[in-house]
């Protein structure tokens, strides 16, 4: 039997589908005790071992793993596919999300045992944003088949800003005082002179001021707008299904905080990143608008999500691949 795409999937034996209320509480609960976890394990502030970072993200990247095997067993390989695919993509970008992050936290010159704090703070941020763009973006898709061509061109759009800034670096030094988001604050709340620990705010010479534990906090949740316009259409060009577009973002976010301070070395090894990203997004968006003409020309061809996972992951292997050799080059050539 052919499924259409977005349609519920029903399993016998459970009885309950696809998105179905019930399983979205189920996730939406779980996914909220595993923050509430985060943040109990955050509220001491310390620097993070490289020992605990490697631990949670192997249990970040486990949990989305056994997720995508249950849903492969319950709802059929080809949601499988989708939720890898999905979460391939999402964990991508939100790899080269955790650049701008660490531009972020040195600016702000955040000390090392609260960045951890701030990072999870940003993750939640960008978790609900992603969950009103995801609402709204599905709407959309139900009601106006030119949505994917907007999405899609959306990401040809962000594809070529990626590669300009791969192919010709910018300078990635960041001026806290120049974000709009710190001037505006500063125009209605005095700011403290340092860090106050944990404290978002405190009161001095009889007035609130905030502290830059705030203003950082705040800049990585304006960057969280940007990120969520690029990922959230990548993800409907996998999978049409609401469900599974959220719950591979959550599960791409949630590991991020332990994935920073594993990667916060490793990342500038990344050098071929960009190029791969721009490549992943510029294939996605060629597939969305191939979508949405095919509902027009019926004889022009669609993208299957298997051929879609192979894609991606052979951009990615390569990508890395070549970035390590491209890297160990140059230092053998700089020693």
């Amino acid at each position: 039997m052919v499924r259409e795409r977005g349609c519920p999937v029903t399993n016998p034996v459970l009885e309950i589908a696809i998105g179905s209320p019930e399983l979205w509480a189920i996730s939406i609960a779980g996914i909220a005790a595993l923050f509430v976890l985060d943040f109990v394990l955050t509220r001491k502030p310390h620097e993070v071992s490289m020992r605990e970072a490697i631990g949670w993200s192997a249990f970040y990247i486990a949990l989305p793993l056994a997720f995508g095997v249950w849903i492969w067993t319950m709802f059929g390989s080809q949601r499988g596919l989708e939720f890898y695919a999905g979460y391939l993509v999402e964990k991508s970008l939100s790899v080269d999300n955790l650049f701008v992050f660490m531009l972020l936290l040195a600016s702000f010159a955040v000390p090392r045992e609260l960045q951890q704090r701030v990072l999870l703070i940003g993750v939640a941020g960008a978790l609900v944003l992603r969950g009103v763009f995801i609402a709204l973006g599905a709407a959309m898709l139900a009601n106006f088949a030119w949505t994917f061509l907007l999405f899609g061109a959306i990401l040809l759009v962000t594809a070529v800003k990626v590669l300009r800034d791969a192919i010709s670096p910018a300078d990635h030094e960041i001026d806290p005082g120049k974000l709009r988001i710190v001037r505006l604050v500063r125009r209605f709340a005095p700011v403290t002179d340092g860090y106050r620990g944990p404290r978002m705010s405190v009161v001095e010479d009889g007035r609130r001021a905030i502290t830059p534990l705030a203003l950082a906090t705040l800049a990585i949740l304006g960057t969280d707008v940007v990120f969520a316009v690029d990922s959230v259409p990548a993800v409907f060009g996998i999978t049409g299904d609401a469900y599974l577009v959220f719950i591979t973002n959550a599960f791409a976010l949630l590991g991020l905080r332990a994935l920073y301070f594993v990667l916060e070395g490793a990342l500038s090894s990344l050098v071929h990143l960009g190029f791969g990203l721009a490549a992943i997004l510029a294939f996605i968006g060629v597939k969305l608008v191939l979508h949405w003409a095919h509902g027009i020309w019926s004889w022009l061809p669609v993208v299957d999500t298997l051929v879609s996972l192979g894609v991606i992951v052979g951009i990615l292997a390569t990508v890395v691949t070549t970035s390590l050799i491209a890297t160990r080059r140059t230092r053998k050539a700089a020693a």
